[in-house]
């Protein structure tokens, strides 16, 4: 006799599945509530994330000074100045080297699209001047149609360039008062929680601060390495702009698998325009052997014991970030997934029971004394 469904197995289960849909629903709904409050406060929220970032970045020289008896207000004034200093150098560092060699870079991109159409003459293409005029003239026309696209655009990244610098001074302000007052926060934040919030909010704030921080001194490392070795590479091939792109590569470790990417391609763009194709190929060549020298041996070295999270979830986490948030949302991929993970890890450990100890063995029953042959039990 074949067996049927138990119906109220049947009624229970689906019970069950309703109960646990409504609770995902719930969370879901939760979600995407503080996602579009975030949203609404993102002009103040940004400058706090990018003020946590560079805060856990220029911690470690605050406690030296704070650990030598400097007072919290001048070491963190100190160490802000510091960073500002370096900032402004780095941009500084970048901006002459570029204007310095713009002509030539427009030469080169100017000799290599001339090379490009003597290419495109050729076969298989055979394409003729005739054809590249009409594109230009066709091309013309649609620029002219699109001057006031042009204009709005300009003007909103004029408005970007403002609210970036906006972004900035609060960030570093904010950087100031983290550092100056950091240490007084998690006992603040205990005394306004109350019950088990006391113990629980803390505790995961604690251990996301400590993973944001080895996140960014980890990429920090790496990006420096990248940029070192890759540097020295492109001096050695006499490749312009090597500042610049040693810098940009650098900044760009902090967007893991796609800056790097980014960073590979605009080295081997200036390499192809302004040295060629064999010294392009060179870059590239240089670019792969860094780049897999940071994955397979730099990166588990520096956070093996830092953010625990799996490459294949730092590449759909950033893929992720990108589709919702752009360049944003690339570089707080990671860093929200690791604090994700460590406010999970904990709540787990909240939601075990504890494995039992066994009990001890009772002491085992002495074992009776053996009679010799005269009735006495040996000594």
């Amino acid at each position: 006799m074949p067996a049927t469904l138990s119906p109220t197995k049947t009624r229970a289960a689906l019970r069950t599945s309703a109960r646990v849909s409504l609770q995902l629903l719930l969370v879901l709904l939760m979600t995407a509530v503080t996602l579009w409050i975030l949203g609404r406060m993102w002009s103040i929220v940004w400058p706090l994330v990018v003020a946590l970032l560079l805060t856990t970045l220029t911690w470690p020289p605050t406690r030296f000074l704070r650990n030598h008896r400097w007072p919290p207000a001048l070491a963190a004034a100190t160490v802000t100045l510091g960073f500002l200093a370096l900032a402004a150098g780095t941009i500084v560092g970048i901006a002459v080297p570029v204007a310095a060699q713009s002509p030539e870079l427009a030469t080169g991109v100017a000799d290599g699209i001339a090379r490009l159409r003597e290419w495109a003459a050729g076969p298989p293409l055979n394409i003729g001047d005739d054809q590249v005029t009409s594109a230009l003239d066709s091309a013309t026309a649609k620029l002219q149609d699109s001057v006031g696209s042009i204009a709005t655009a300009t003007l909103t990244g004029v408005s970007t360039v403002v609210n970036g610098l906006i972004t900035a001074i609060l960030a570093l302000f904010l950087m100031f008062f983290f550092l100056k007052d950091g240490p007084r926060f998690l006992p603040w934040l205990t005394r306004q929680l109350p019950g088990r919030l006391s113990t629980d909010v803390p505790t995961v704030a604690a251990r996301g601060w400590n993973t944001l921080g080895a996140f960014v001194r980890s990429q920090a490392f790496v990006g420096l390495l990248d940029a070192v070795c890759i540097g020295i590479g492109l001096w050695i091939l006499d490749v312009p702009l090597v500042l610049p792109l040693a810098v940009l590569t650098f900044v760009s470790a902090f967007v893991p698998i796609v800056g790097a990417v980014f960073a590979g391609f605009v080295a081997v763009l200036i390499a192809l325009v302004s040295n060629g194709l064999t010294d392009a190929l060179i870059v590239l060549a240089i670019i792969l052997v860094v780049q897999q020298l940071e994955g397979n041996v730099f990166q588990p070295m520096v956070q093996s014991r830092g953010l625990g999270l799996h490459a294949g979830v730092v590449l759909l986490a950033v893929t992720l970030g990108s589709s919702l948030a752009g360049i944003v949302g690339s570089l707080l991929a990671v860093p929200v997934a690791a604090l994700i993970a460590v406010t999970w890890n904990y709540v787990r450990d909240q939601l075990t029971d504890p494995v039992p100890v066994p009990a001890p063995d009772p002491d085992p029953d002495p074992e009776p004394a053996v009679e010799n042959a005269e009735g006495v039990a040996p000594a």
